[in-house]
């Protein structure tokens, strides 16, 4: 078994040490049921929400204006034509998306993990430590892109397919869903990390899909306004088309930028689920009681 924050500094149990708070313990260290996953991660956002809201809201900010200076330069380049100006808007926009991704998963699970050890969060801490991942995790990133690609490829070509496609995509999603608290919390490379999130999956793939597929609803709940929005702003600002694309990519950006930190979150409270389930993480062993 890899070693862990865990055999460092002690889990919130005292399983290998004491905790470093004496706070009451906002994700306890023991099997989870069901609909505990599902609200865990919501009281551990709210534990640090002001550190998580600085953090995302620079980066929606900086992910926003980058996105709308990229549709600007392309509707430049093809003389403010609309076609140009709609593509050049949507790669930008996903491009800003995948970096904002990356950034919101870097901080989110390390102050996550600061929550179940009950150790302070600084925003400072949660950038070092997502330099210091930032390897691990960009692969880890980059194959969840190139996975689901490939299944919306593979999958979606004909309409009856597209629900088998999904269930395919959360099944996949579902034996790495542990990845990113492990290559923070362990320290280890991306294949490494992969394996160990497997093992940890055993046993609860299914639960892990529903888990999900819960995520993926819960944010197109939040997208479908997104969906009204351009009629909406018509109403009251005429068809201007700046002023549409606009707020479309910042609203976007940041119905992203909150999707991926509930995910995250969502991910940490799961993996120490999984430790206490496959390696007993909650289980006190006194010291000297080993022979």
């Amino acid at each position: 078994m890899l070693p862990s924050a865990a055999d460092s500094v002690g889990s919130p149990t005292g399983s290998v040490g004491e905790p470093t708070s004496s706070d009451p313990a906002i994700v306890p260290i023991r099997p989870m049921q069901f609909r505990e996953l599902l609200d865990l991660p919501f009281a551990l956002i709210q534990a640090r929400i002001k550190t998580l809201a600085a953090l995302l809201g620079v980066a929606w900010l900086a992910a926003s204006a980058l996105a709308v200076a990229g549709a600007v330069a392309a509707a430049a380049v093809t003389g403010d034509s609309d076609s140009g100006t709609f593509w050049g808007a949507l790669f930008t926009g996903l491009l800003g998306a995948w970096a904002l991704r990356f950034f919101v998963r870097g901080v989110t699970v390390p102050i996550g993990l600061d929550v179940v050890y009950r150790r302070p969060s600084t925003w400072r801490n949660a950038l070092r430590q997502l330099t210091s991942a930032s390897g691990p995790l960009l692969g880890y990133q980059a194959m969840c892109t190139l996975i689901g690609l490939g299944v919306l490829v593979v999958g979606t070509p004909l309409l009856f397919t597209a629900p088998f496609a999904v269930i395919w995509l959360a099944w996949l999603r579902a034996r790495r869903f542990t990845l990113a608290p492990i290559i923070f919390d362990s320290s280890a490379s991306y294949g490494v990390a992969a394996r160990r999130a497997k093992l940890l999956a055993g046993g609860t793939e299914w639960q892990l899909v529903g888990l999900w597929l819960y995520l993926r609803a819960l944010l197109v709940v939040l997208i479908v306004p997104v969906l009204a929005l351009p009629s909406t702003i018509s109403d009251f600002s005429g068809t201007h088309r700046w002023t549409v694309t606009v707020l479309i990519i910042t609203v976007a950006l940041l119905l992203v930028a909150v999707g991926e930190m509930v995910e995250s979150a969502t991910q940490v409270v799961t993996y120490v689920d999984r430790r206490c389930r496959r390696e007993a993480w909650d289980i006190r062993v006194p010291a000297g009681g080993a022979r």
